[in-house]
């Protein structure tokens, strides 16, 4: 078993390189160390790792990913924000997130969507027109 003092650098490291460390993984790091590096060993090699891929557009697949599997809002934003850093313009994200659209839905794009409204800070129009419901009157 792992002290405390590897599990803390452990965490430590991987929030600089990855750019964010998610709950599971404070989580694991306290209570199950073994799992949670062997884990991440994974996500190293296929994710972190450059190899023909560039991190940028490793983000952006992960961030359709993600869209697509519905994931919580809070992680698909924390790929957003690491995508941001990594220069990706937020149009770029919109049109990965937008992929999602033809093979999982609506409604999975429209989670993806609103995380990377969220972080971006993105406004919309108002409708000039009085809304009723679901109809529209002028």
């Amino acid at each position: 078993m792992a002290d405390a003092d590897d599990a803390q650098s452990y965490i430590d490291d991987m929030a600089r390189k990855r750019g964010y460390v998610l709950d599971y993984h404070k989580v694991m790091a306290k209570h199950d160390f073994e799992v949670l590096k062997a884990a991440n060993g994974l996500v190293n090699a296929a994710y972190l790792s450059e190899r023909l891929l560039d991190r940028r557009t490793k983000e952006l697949i992960f961030i359709c990913s993600l869209t697509v599997l519905k994931a919580p809002k809070g992680q698909i934003e924390s790929h957003i924000r690491v995508a941001l850093d990594l220069g990706v313009s937020a149009q770029e994200i919109l049109e990965a997130i937008e992929i999602a659209l033809p093979e999982a839905g609506v409604v999975a794009f429209q989670i993806g969507f609103d995380a990377w409204k969220n972080v971006v800070g993105a406004t919309g129009l108002e409708p000039t027109v009085v809304v009723h419901d679901a109809g529209v009157t002028s």
